[in-house]
């Protein structure tokens, strides 16, 4: 008679930080796809899968070579058919803060390009929301606006407020080297103190640094002054030459 030896495989730290990473990527694939047709396409993907596996299970001649052969054309149509998702999803990782730290932004380049922008829509007395994302995510707010995902550029920003363009009202978010979403809503002060003073962009941009930690610029339509608001405080009238060294100066600051 013989003995047969049942071996266990070995679970141990490496497999569980293997099972970690891989589930966390499916999370993260899931999330992106929460809400958008992909669902539906993941499902029937799924439901494939089933077939597939019980033709293999049954030996189900016909239904395994219509498998096999869909199979290998089939990376090439998820491509395809997952192109959006696939982009926005590569979008988000190169927007990622724990990437920033391993990768050089154009900063000094960035913040260049907001600083002449906030100078010709004061000069043109267009008036200008641009919130520029620091620690803390503004998922929520990005989400009311259209999506933009174009990088930081001066003439695109004054394009965006020009007045009478479809996106002119709402905020400009900037996240990195990039304008992710134009025509955001943001939130209203409640501070008394300037329930009286200044228009709904100024509260607008008082209101969004209250919640966060995002810096605000403020292009005024009325005055063409530039303001600038961190922290839940409005810096008015900043002067143009300075306004490059009052940006930085807030984007160091904890």
């Amino acid at each position: 008679m013989e003995l047969f030896h049942i071996s266990f495989l070995k679970f141990g730290l490496l497999d569980l930080i293997d099972v970690i990473i891989v589930a966390f990527l499916f999370y993260r694939v899931l999330l992106l796809m929460k809400g958008t047709r992909s669902v539906q396409i993941v499902v029937g993907l799924f439901l494939l899968f089933l077939i597939s596996f019980f033709a293999f299970w049954f030996r189900l001649e016909g239904m395994k070579w219509l498998i096999t052969n869909i199979a290998t054309v089939g990376i090439l149509v998820l491509v395809i058919v997952f192109q959006p998702e696939i982009r926005g999803a590569l979008a988000q990782i190169g927007h990622n803060k724990l990437f920033r730290i391993f990768f050089k932004y154009e900063k000094e380049k960035t913040l260049d390009e907001l600083v002449k922008a906030s100078v010709r829509l004061s000069q043109l007395r267009y008036g200008g929301l641009i919130v520029i994302e620091r620690d803390i995510g503004l998922k929520n707010f990005i989400e009311t606006g259209k999506s933009v995902n174009a990088e930081v550029s001066a003439d695109l920003l004054v394009t965006i407020f020009t007045p009478y363009t479809p996106l002119h009202d709402g905020a400009a978010i900037v996240q990195g080297d990039f304008v992710v979403a134009v025509a955001c809503t943001l939130p209203l002060t409640q501070n008394p103190l300037y329930s009286k003073l200044f228009g709904m962009r100024h509260k607008a941009a008082i209101g969004i640094t209250e919640e966060s930690d995002a810096i605000v610029i403020v292009a005024s339509e009325e005055t063409g002054k530039i303001s600038v608001a961190f922290k839940g405080v409005l810096h008015r009238d900043v002067d143009k030459t300075v306004l490059k060294e009052t940006l930085t100066k807030m984007l160091k600051s904890g």
